[in-house]
């Protein structure tokens, strides 16, 4: 039997976003922490349940207060431990957004999406990196839309293939050879390894670095322009073809 749970939401005043799975003819439901939620979609690992939920509850109708039945959860999870009930609607069910929160997300990633593409392609025609602007608009033109449910990594190529009609790209990996003089060296080798993969390196006795990175192409310049900038001129960077 479906009992009503006391006014625990404000449901004239709050939209909340949940998980909700249909198993039996039966609709459970959890109210959850939305990020928390789409972290656990993301990677599949779920650590401490009490981390995702905003309340240890299990609805049939979580927007009307309605609990689900313990006698129709122990029949269709074998228990009715909030716990262990929740992690089955977690990883079984879907997560329902609110329109407000969904939207935010999607819009970070498509964000995330054109840089990566900004830094990590060139125009093959050109060798340089597409502005952002041209890459908006082409994801404007593909009609590209993000899945909140997924990391930009994971979408990438996806969103690429639907870009390439239209924006040609080539993802490309520069080599660069680097010297960095001695009162920046320290310093910069942090930065140089925030951005690039460093593959050699050696400390000079005068306290200077050099070293061999490899970059994505479309992060060529900025490298370049960071290293020239905090040095005054003083570092040198050699592309190895």
């Amino acid at each position: 039997m479906t009992s009503r749970t006391g006014p625990i939401f404000d449901h004239e005043k709050v939209s909340f976003n949940m998980a909700r799975l249909k198993k039996g003819g039966q609709t459970f439901e959890i109210v959850v922490d939305p990020d928390a939620a789409i972290r656990f979609k993301e990677t599949g690992m779920l650590g401490n349940v009490d981390d995702v939920v905003k309340a240890e509850k299990v609805f049939s109708d979580a927007y009307k207060g309605l609990l689900a039945s313990e006698e129709e959860m122990k029949k269709l999870f074998g228990t009715d431990g909030f716990e262990e009930v929740a992690k089955r609607i977690l990883k079984e069910g879907e997560i329902q957004l609110t329109t407000e929160h969904r939207d935010k997300v999607r819009e970070q990633k498509l964000r995330k999406l054109v840089l990566m593409i900004r830094r990590n392609a060139v125009d093959p025609k050109t060798g340089l990196p597409h502005p952002e602007k041209r890459i908006e608009l082409a994801f404007d033109e593909a009609k590209v839309k993000a899945d909140e449910f997924r990391t930009a990594e994971q979408q990438l190529n996806d969103v690429v293939r639907r870009l390439q009609p239209i924006l040609p790209l080539k993802f490309e990996t520069a080599r660069l050879d680097v010297k960095l003089p001695v009162h920046q060296a320290g310093k910069l080798r942090g930065e140089i390894a925030r951005m690039a993969k460093v593959t050699q390196e050696r400390w000079l006795p005068d306290g200077g670095w050099e070293g061999t990175v490899e970059i994505p192409a479309g992060m060529k310049m900025e490298l370049i322009d960071l290293l020239n900038g905090e040095t005054h001129g003083g570092a040198t960077v050699e592309e190895k073809k």
